[in-house]
């Protein structure tokens, strides 16, 4: 057990400073402290020849637990056991500021003659009183204590893998292999505050976790010795001592969260919870042992019942059990074990009070799905020999070449409105329907559940219609494809079994092969922590606890697409690794098997990009993608400018410039009653308008009659225009009128238009490059491929 104060049930156990499962402490409990204040009233005897407070290590721990930190530190003594003497604990409250090592000493020195041991919360908080998990506001510190086992073997694994620690306190107790107990500090860059303290205390249990370490430093309140104060326990005096001492070694949260994440348990810590405590009777005893009332066994009917009810409390909350299993465990013990039972009234308030206490002190409950496909027994390992010798076919992709594959994870990223909910339904109704899209084919139609959280019912089927998608491809895919409207709710355990339930009625006869999440962010759930879905950690609970969860549940080998927003980079950062883009990126960029970025090169054009990164199979090109008639269509990239294209852009814009210039004076000049050739045209305009010379207008001249936006008139006699020496004719463009003479209905007297129209007899081969003449003058038509 732990040298600190844990459980305030546990008579071996001093009380913590304040537990938030029982009330308020007496006020004649708190002293409030004076550092001048004579606390050598009535000193019991002790041992004088015992180590005594050391002010120096006292300054040392103040300054790495509180330096950074504002508010006042909750510090508590009292009698530790084994002396034979008892006393009242005393509770103050000190100023983290500059004299607080100097009143700390002072405390600790009264505490010493007291024969009282000195622990504080590292947290500090905003009033005197105050010491609940809730009352911290400022943590500056990570720590560990190691209280069992081999506790060099345990530092030695720590440092290999999270670096050397601050600081390192031996806190006085001794292991039963006779190796001192030790608490290990992590100094943090600046105080942890608001959502960071529930980071904080859940990496702390992270730690202990994975090295055997004291689980109780999960709650934020959970109270320390002060290293430089004497411990008193079974007739031993020691000082708590700093044996190891890097106060200007600071760690960044966030960095260190990674760094404990990547870290493995150490050689013989196991991860599973052990539900025994060596002070209570055996589980495995109370389970199987009757107990009558009237306290005639060894343990009463409430401590039996209550034993009973917390261990299949802990197995609903570790999603073991579901709660209806959990339920039965418990009248099944009440109607086996207990003589008599209790009434089930008595038995579901009971249950229901201890349900509340272990959600409020260990978070939401981890619940699996009633029927989750349950992990391997042993771990699997394969020699080289065995995997080279394996001629076995490859499972079939899902979706091919590698891009999903079975029990794969494929994660769509894109900016808002750049077209990703609009590529990713298309492409989900061609894989339902067998068919093959910008390149990614399936094997067979596919059967797909689209659980989508962004677009209303009205919206949805409104947009499905918008969506120009073949007739053959809708009519296969109008069975396979199963959508959800807009969900409000979380991927959560009660969530987890609503779209459990909801894909079993969609495909009763065989599950799904494709789940597809849309977006992560209105759907994610970070865990009992509550982080968002930057946080590395709450991305990894999602994508653990959550996502492979209900996969497995459905079926091992289906596949999960997410579809996930992206952060703002510069284009040069997009270029160079547009996988940084997502986010939350470091935890979901090294769990998913296939990642596709969509991002628009250039923010002026309509052309997107979609980068692929594989993880089972060899590298895809990216592709360059657009919409043309309503469809999405894969671009060949040998059209794509390569280099130079912000330039080679303006030079596009110019040209198209020039082209609307060009067209609009011949438009204006003809209103004018002024036709031109293209000869006198090139001669008449030279340098003006920033059209450059006389052949560069020819050249523009020349290259829009080729795209059919001009043609020609040989003659233009009723208004003195006669046949021309041009091999093509007078310059005419789409409605361009001659003059502004106006036209009349004879009729009605009605002014239709200004001027006289203008119509060709010839157009220029867009092939051969000679004049053609025009078959019909009253309809414009343009080349195949060219359009006004």
């Amino acid at each position: 057990m732990s040298d600190e104060p844990t459980e305030p049930s546990d008579p071996d156990q001093e009380p913590a400073m304040r537990d938030e499962t029982t009330p308020d402490e007496p006020k004649e409990n708190i002293v409030h402290f004076n550092p001048w204040r004579d606390f050598n009233d009535a000193a019991p005897q002790i041992d004088v020849f015992g180590d005594e407070p050391d002010p120096e290590q006292i300054a040392q721990f103040m300054q790495v637990v509180f330096g950074y930190c504002d508010g006042l530190i909750p510090v508590r003594s009292f009698i530790d056991k084994g002396q034979g003497i008892d006393g009242r604990p005393h509770n103050i409250w000190l100023e983290a500021d500059h004299s607080a090592p100097e009143k700390m000493a002072t405390f600790a020195t009264w505490a010493s003659r007291e024969g009282a041991a000195v622990y504080v919360i590292p947290g500090t908080v905003a009033a005197p009183g105050q010491a609940k998990a809730t009352d911290i506001l400022q943590m500056q510190t990570v720590v560990v204590d190691l209280d069992t086992g081999d506790i060099a073997a345990k530092r030695a694994h720590l440092e290999r893998h999270l670096g050397a620690p601050s600081m390192v306190v031996e806190s006085g107790g001794v292991t039963a292999e006779g190796q001192r107990k030790c608490h290990v500090w992590w100094a943090l860059t600046e105080p942890a505050e608001g959502d960071d303290i529930a980071r904080v205390c859940r990496l702390r249990g992270d730690i202990a976790a994975k090295v055997g370490g004291d689980m109780h430093f999960r709650s934020a309140h959970q109270p320390i010795r002060v290293a430089g104060s004497v411990y008193y326990k079974n007739n031993l005096k020691t000082q708590v001592r700093i044996v190891e001492l890097n106060a200007d070694r600071e760690r960044d949260l966030a960095e260190f969260i990674e760094a404990v994440t990547d870290m493995p348990p150490a050689p013989g810590v196991s991860l599973q919870p052990a539900f025994t405590h060596p002070d209570k009777p055996v589980l495995d005893e109370v389970l199987v042992t009757p107990v009558r009332e009237g306290a005639q066994d060894d343990w009463s009917r409430f401590e039996g019942a209550s034993a009973a009810i917390g261990h299949f409390i802990r197995m609903v909350h570790e999603g073991r059990m579901t709660k209806d299993e959990g339920w039965i465990g418990i009248c099944g013990y009440n109607a086996a074990m207990l003589r008599p039972q209790w009434p089930v009234e008595r038995l579901k308030r009971e249950s229901e009070r201890l349900w509340e206490l272990h959600v409020k002190k260990y978070g939401p409950p981890l619940i699996r799905l009633d029927s989750g496909a349950p992990g391997p027994v042993e771990m699997p390992a394969f020699t080289l020999g065995a995997l080279l010798d394996d001629q076995s076919p490859m499972p079939e992709d899902i979706i091919a070449p590698r891009v999903l594959t079975p029990g794969g994870l494929l994660v769509l990223g894109g900016a808002p409105k750049v077209g990703k909910s609009d590529l990713l339904i298309s492409w989900l109704v061609h894989m339902a329907a067998g068919v093959p899209f910008l390149g990614f084919t399936p094997p067979r139609p596919l059967r797909i559940f689209y659980l989508q959280a962004e677009i209303q019912y009205h919206y949805l089927r409104e947009r499905l219609k918008q969506i120009a998608l073949p007739p053959e491809v809708l009519a296969a895919a109008r069975d396979t494809f199963v959508a959800t409207p807009k969900l409000k709710m979380l991927l959560d355990n009660e969530g987890s079994v609503r779209v459990a339930r909801a894909i079993r009625t969609a495909f009763p006869d065989a599950p799904p092969d494709i789940l597809c999440v849309d977006p992560i962010r209105n759907l994610f759930d970070g865990g009992p922590d509550g982080g968002g879905e930057n946080d590395n950690t709450a991305m990894m609970f999602f994508l653990k606890e959550r996502v492979e969860v209900l996969r497995d549940h459905i079926d091992p080998d289906c596949g999960v697409i997410l579809i996930h927003h992206t952060k703002k980079l510069s284009k040069h950062q997009v270029k160079e690794d547009p996988f940084l883009a997502l986010s939350g990126a470091s935890a979901l960029r090294g769990f998913y098997t296939s990642g596709l970025i969509l991002h628009r090169p250039d923010e002026d054009a309509s052309e997107r990009k979609l980068e692929i990164e594989l993880r089972n199979g060899p590298a895809l090109p990216s592709k360059l993608i657009d919409k043309v008639r309503g469809q999405w269509v894969e671009i060949n990239p040998m059209n794509e400018r390569l280099v130079r294209q912000d330039i080679g852009a303006r030079h596009d814009a110019e040209r198209d410039r020039k082209n609307q210039v060009v067209l609009g004076m011949i438009f204006d000049e003809a209103a004018e009653g002024r036709l031109y050739t293209a000869t006198q045209f090139a001669e008449a305009f030279e340098n003006q308008h920033d059209l450059g010379g006389r052949y560069s207008i020819r050249e523009r001249l020349s290259v829009l009659a080729t795209k059919g936006l001009i043609k020609f008139r040989r003659s233009f006699t009723e208004h003195g225009y006669a046949g021309t020496q041009s091999h093509f004719g007078y310059l005419v463009i789409r409605d361009m009128r001659f003059g502004r003479d106006p036209v009349i209905d004879t009729d009605t007297g009605e002014v239709l238009a200004e001027g006289v129209a203008v119509l060709p007899t010839h157009y220029k081969c867009p092939h051969s490059g000679r004049a053609r003449e025009v078959e019909n003058p009253s309809v414009w038509v343009y080349p195949e491929e060219v359009h006004d």
